[in-house]
């Protein structure tokens, strides 16, 4: 049995040992908000309302929103600070994401407004691009200010800064003797943040602490190696928290409130159960790791305890990305996968798609922290705009495990907005077509369960709208 296969059986073990064949067991009472990310499309005018209209018939209902301080900043080339008040909304341009707000306002749906770099090159330490050394708290504290005061109810959920163990968009992540730098950045950008919301009337802003890259390193040889690397997000975290290796909390420093712990649970071309290498390495199939340090960092008190982990960024790379991409029929696959393993974790509290397009394809992995662009084949469509199999398998995601004889099966009707009707359909070994299995009801999210005996090659689901909207995913095999 591979790997994926055992721990997708270890995910539903208690499904298989309740149902008898056929049955649908009942579903943990469990739920996810599941974020979509389609900054390029979303943030170009000519292309936000047609994908809008896209977003709505896949079934999203929440949106992560990047804001880049130096879209809004004032006058963000000068070296020199312009004369204005930080914390007044007025003296910032928001016009490229007042629409997108408005719209997802209007449509009911939460956004996580992360903002991040870069910052505009008056608020830099070094004024040299890309504008993401050491930027000043006290300037981020007045923009978080002028953010709150800004969009006030149309932000559901803040965090702060992107993937701040990363070169590309925070340095320096390593000082000259090769310990972690960027952790003590980002804890006072974190501070000003939480600082700045309060100044504009939230007395308790639900905010998340992260952002993190889900692999890298804890020491490095700067001078054999260089400083551009991305610290592991663990040692990340606990340098961040003032923590030691054995999660001790420094006298100096003190509890940290955030309402969730975010992460960008990223894989490479393996299978989503797979169990990356380095203790200090978080991807979506060792999500324990991080469970396991957040519930150590609580018990030093460096955080509160029991807090939720947000997956606010995911996404699985295709081809032709030769490098991280896996087959367009394994994304689909491997995409639902991911999606059932943060579902069947009571700890995670959201999950995220990132990317509707493709990127263009840029250099390999590692570019970006020299200048270079690095495209993510993550999304639903080709750069062309062809859909991928993951377009119609997204709002319908299907996950199928083979235990022995049988068959444990799990979904999602996405676009539902109550309890539905999915049609399971199998295709058997050999056979030209496929056949229905099972009309299955979903609880009132949209989730269903299935434990069936009856063998197949591939699985698929169909569904209708209330509206009449036809929608069938893609074939799925067993894992």
């Amino acid at each position: 049995m591979s790997r994926i296969s055992r721990t997708l059986t270890t995910l539903l073990a208690a499904v298989l040992m309740a149902g008898a064949a056929g049955a649908a067991p009942a579903l943990a009472d469990h739920s996810q908000t599941n974020f979509f990310e389609a900054s390029n499309e979303l943030l170009t005018p000519s292309a936000r309302a047609r994908t809008f209209q896209t977003l709505e018939h896949l079934g999203v209902k929440a949106l992560r929103v990047e804001l880049y301080w130096y879209d809004v900043a004032p006058d963000p080339t000068s070296a020199t600070r312009p004369n204005f008040e930080g914390t007044n909304p007025a003296r910032y341009d928001w016009s490229l994401y007042d629409p997108i707000l408005a719209e997802a306002q209007r449509l009911h749906w939460p956004v996580l407004l992360t903002v991040t770099s870069p910052a505009p090159r008056w608020a830099t330490a070094n004024h040299q691009a890309p504008y993401i050394t050491r930027p000043d708290p006290k300037d981020f504290q007045e923009l978080m200010t002028a953010v709150a005061l800004h969009y006030g109810s149309e932000v559901s959920l803040y965090s702060v800064w992107n993937e701040p163990n990363h070169p590309a968009f925070l340095l320096p992540q390593f000082n000259a003797n090769g310990t972690p730098a960027s952790p003590r950045i980002y804890r006072g950008l974190y501070q000003a943040a939480y600082a700045g919301l309060q100044a504009a009337g939230l007395a308790h802003p639900r905010i998340l602490f992260g952002e993190t890259a889900p692999t890298g390193f804890d020491r490095v040889n700067v001078r054999r190696e260089g400083a551009l690397h991305d610290v592991a997000p663990l040692e990340f975290m606990r340098e961040a928290l003032c923590l030691d290796t054995h999660y001790r909390k420094s006298p100096s420093c003190g509890e940290l409130q955030m309402s969730g712990y975010a992460h960008h649970a990223y894989t490479t071309a393996v299978p989503p159960t797979y169990h990356t290498p380095g203790a200090d390495n978080v991807t979506i199939g060792t999500l324990s790791r991080l469970e396991s340090a957040l519930n150590l960092a609580a018990r030093a008190h460096a955080i509160p305890g029991g807090l939720p982990i947000y997956l606010t960024e995911f996404g699985t790379q295709s081809l032709p990305n030769k490098q991280l991409g896996v087959p367009a029929a394994v994304q689909a696959e491997y995409n639902a996968i991911a999606e059932h393993i943060a579902w069947s974790n009571s700890r995670v509290a959201a999950f995220s798609q990132y990317l509707l397009k493709d990127d263009p394809i840029g250099g390999a992995p590692g570019a970006s922290v020299h200048g270079g662009t690095v495209g993510f084949q993550t999304g639903l469509e080709y750069v062309s705009g062809q859909p991928k199999p993951l377009y119609s398998g997204w709002p319908i995601p299907l996950t199928v495990s083979r235990d022995g004889h049988k068959f444990a099966l799990w979904g999602l009707a996405r676009p539902a907005t109550g309890a539905t009707r999915v049609t399971v359909l199998v295709k058997a070994p050999h056979a030209k077509r496929y056949r229905t299995l099972k009309v299955v009801a979903t609880n009132s999210l949209g989730y269903w369960s299935l434990v069936s005996s009856t063998p197949g090659e591939t699985w698929r689901v169909r569904w209708t709208s209330p509206a009449g909207v036809k929608y069938e995913g893609p074939p799925i095999h067993a894992h």
